[in-house]
């Protein structure tokens, strides 16, 4: 059984730092690209960053770009997030994703993944 679970969210100051972690269970991490959505209150979900397979090529959109670093272990099975210079419209739950290896630009697209975690929420304060 294929399970991604999120950890690392909390409740923040503007222009603090949190680390998100998607541990992956029942899935070969090194044979799947993955990426981190978000949906804050009262808006749909968006693309926050994307990692291949092989860790080489990462994408971001301009709102994180800078800010945001996504990275991968493979031999923990986990994906990590690193929110930096955190602002209050940062806040919403952030959702880890597990897609078929060789995205590449479709990795900001929702339904390139197959697999989702339950989220874990993130609240910057100002």
């Amino acid at each position: 059984q294929v399970q991604l679970v999120e950890s690392g969210g909390g409740s923040v100051q503007a222009g603090g730092s949190l680390r998100l972690s998607c541990e992956v269970f029942g899935l070969i991490l090194r044979l799947w690209d993955m990426a981190w959505f978000r949906q804050g209150p009262g808006k749909e979900r968006e693309f926050v960053a994307h990692i291949d397979w092989s860790g080489d090529a990462t994408n971001y959109p301009d709102s994180v770009n800078g800010r945001f670093t996504i990275s991968r272990d493979d031999a923990k099975n986990t994906v990590y997030l690193q929110l930096s210079s955190l602002k209050p419209e940062d806040t919403a739950v952030y959702y880890c994703a597990a897609g078929a290896a060789g995205r590449g630009e479709r990795g900001r697209e929702q339904n390139s993944y197959s697999h989702w975690g339950q989220g874990t929420q993130v609240t910057v304060s100002s």
